[in-house]
């Protein structure tokens, strides 16, 4: 049986590239950016009026002189205008282009206007102030955002002031997500005393509409030749297949079976790990990447966020995130040799540390405990006591 670190080289070699898409600009939001953004013109493009005032020569001011002649307005949106008199001043708004010959700008706070004249109320001014330099922000051609990155509404509203109606995105996998088990029913039915609702696809399916990643969600009974043909024509059709039950020791968990009835090469099978410890990882003939992981929905969560979930991310163009960490705020213990993925709520003290309180529930069938918790602390093999304040790397799934 592998540690969870041998598992996760496992997944980080099998590596796929699904290509790049063009979207528009209003659907880029979420999806990763494939390409570079570079700036088409300096930014800001003029030397741009920052606050509402006048404009004049701080030559002028520097010289004594504290009323101006206004001798028009500059409005933003409006060709640049010129200040036909080192001695008068012209009124400016936000967002204008600093006329010529004018180098600095008053607001209208430090300003008595009456009669067609500005007379100023201070007597401190630094030239060019209140003006945003033309170029000081970048120069035509520099890199503003790079590849690689999820692109949020910041990147969109660099891409519009570049002119992007478009961006090169990476291509998402046809994914397809599969509950087995004859004790599921469909959400909205009423189980008899026997069966339990489906729940585990749709948590996982949620889980990949958060990364913007489409799934669509299938139902297979307990029975080897049905889910043999259907797989069949699945391993046809989909890059990412995420299973969810089938994979235990039980009579009627086929799926080892069925995959290596279909020449599905098989990575490994089970992990050091609780919850989560039957997890499968394979891939086909024909490429699908496969994960197969156990039914209990603690288990099935906690793998998909702690394996799945990175694997994917990493393949569709994104570097690897660092580790986060949390300190555990109360003594726990846990007897076996084996990863633990505890559930813990999350505060955090004055100083800003980030403490993680466990909220044991019932094991890994207790899916009403997840709500409680906002991630998993994942506490190592090698002890049974893990002593309050000592520090763990953190999986936040909220």
């Amino acid at each position: 049986m592998l540690t969870i670190n041998q598992a996760q080289r496992i997944i980080t070699t099998l590596t796929r590239d699904y290509g790049t898409q063009q979207i528009p600009l209003p659907a880029a939001v979420g999806r990763i950016l494939r390409e570079n953004l570079y700036a088409d013109r300096p930014l800001p493009p003029f030397h741009r009026v920052t606050m509402d005032g006048i404009a004049l020569q701080h030559a002028a001011f520097a010289a004594g002189r504290r009323s101006f002649l206004i001798e028009n307005t500059a409005a933003a949106g409006a060709p640049r205008m010129t200040l036909q008199d080192g001695e008068n001043c012209l009124e400016v708004m936000t967002g204008a282009v600093l006329p010529a010959g004018a180098d600095t700008v008053i607001r209208y706070e430090d300003l008595e206007i009456n009669d067609g004249r500005a007379r100023l109320l201070i007597e401190e001014l630094k030239p060019g102030k209140n003006v945003h330099r033309a170029g000081s922000d970048r120069s035509r051609g520099d890199l503003l955002v790079s590849g690689g990155r999820v692109i949020t509404p910041v990147e969109v509203g660099v891409a519009a002031t570049v002119g992007k109606t478009t961006l090169t995105v990476s291509k998402n996998p046809r994914t397809l997500i599969i509950s087995t088990g004859d004790e599921l029913v469909e959400v909205g039915a009423t189980p008899l005393p026997h069966q339990i609702r489906r729940s585990n696809v749709f948590t996982l399916q949620s889980l990949f509409t958060e990364l913007n990643v489409p799934a669509e969600v299938l139902h297979l009974p307990d029975n080897y030749d049905l889910i043999l043909q259907r797989m069949r024509d699945i391993l046809q059709q989909y890059d990412l297949l995420v299973l969810s039950g089938g994979v235990s020791m039980g009579k009627f968990d086929f799926l080892p079976k069925v995959f290596a009835a279909l020449g599905v090469k098989e990575h490994f099978h089970k992990v050091k790990q609780r919850p989560g410890k039957p997890l499968w990882f394979g891939e086909s003939p024909t490429g699908t990447v496969i994960f197969a992981l156990p039914g209990n929905p603690v288990s099935s969560f906690s793998c998909a966020r702690k394996f799945v979930v990175p694997w994917l991310l990493r393949n569709l163009g994104l570097p690897p995130a660092p580790p986060r960490y949390a300190v555990l705020a109360e003594d726990f213990s846990f007897k076996p040799a084996l990863t633990y993925f505890l559930q813990v709520k999350i505060s955090y003290t004055a100083t800003g540390q980030l403490l993680a309180t466990p909220t044991v529930g019932n094991g890994s069938g207790d899916l009403a405990n997840l709500p409680d918790a906002d991630g998993f602390l994942e506490l190592p093999a090698d002890r049974e006591f893990f002593a309050a304040g000592s520090v763990f790397e953190y999986l936040p799934y909220r």
